[in-house]
């Protein structure tokens, strides 16, 4: 059992950053993402790494303005969020499972984080 808890949400104008930070109960190889859902729309995929670090993947809408990485010995994920627009404001969900772009596949999920951009 993976238990994650999201810290980092906040309240940023538009172009601003924000780094939101994923902490996992234990140890973990499995690969941990970020998704995100803003209201009456679909939970949408953001970001991946797999279990080593070695590998990342992005949708195309944060692509080059987010960054995504692990501490291992920390158990800890991070996304750095740059250049961020109002369209980036959704609650953004941290999973731990296996490496891919669907959130359906991943086992653990945290609470989530409220991220709002104005504009």
């Amino acid at each position: 059992q993976v238990q994650l808890v999201e810290s980092g949400g906040g309240l940023v104008q538009a172009g601003g950053s924000l780094r939101l930070s994923c902490a996992a109960s234990g140890r973990t190889r499995y690969a941990m993402g970020w998704f995100r859902q803003a209201p009456g729309k679909e939970r949408e995929f953001v970001a991946t790494i797999n279990g080593l670090g070695s590998n990342t993947d992005y949708s195309d809408s944060v692509k080059g303005r987010f960054t995504i990485s692990r501490d291992g010995a920390e158990n800890t994920v991070y996304l750095l969020m740059n250049s961020l627009k109002p369209l980036d404001t959704a609650v953004y969900y941290c999973a731990a499972g296996p490496f891919g772009r669907t959130w359906r596949d991943y086992n653990y999920w945290g609470q989530g984080t409220q991220v709002t951009v104005s504009s």
